[in-house]
């Protein structure tokens, strides 16, 4: 996940990342967590990550990616994650 986000974050036109996960099967709580280690392990991300997370385990993920204290933004409905991304885009 590391990767994926730095090959994201590389391009300086990207001012928010919007990650949005169903989780059927996978739990969104483990997401969250390899979210988060991800995230720490970039240093201080260069701009606001909003994650949606739907699903198995989601409030305990969301819970996670709130109390993470890095620059990560947690929705549970996807329209509201977009609303969030694109407004966070007109503050930077």
């Amino acid at each position: 996940m590391v990767k994926a986000f730095e090959i994201v974050l590389e391009d300086e036109r990207v001012r928010v990342v919007l990650v949005n996960i169903y989780g059927g099967i996978i739990r969104c709580d483990m997401v969250a967590e390899s979210i988060i280690q991800a995230a720490a392990r970039l240093g201080p991300l260069r701009c606001p990550m909003v994650v949606r997370l739907q699903g198995t385990n989601s409030e305990e993920g969301q819970r996670m990616i709130q109390e993470s204290g890095l620059n990560l933004i947690a929705e549970s409905d996807f329209e509201r994650a977009a609303q969030v991304a694109v407004k966070q885009t007109r503050l930077m």
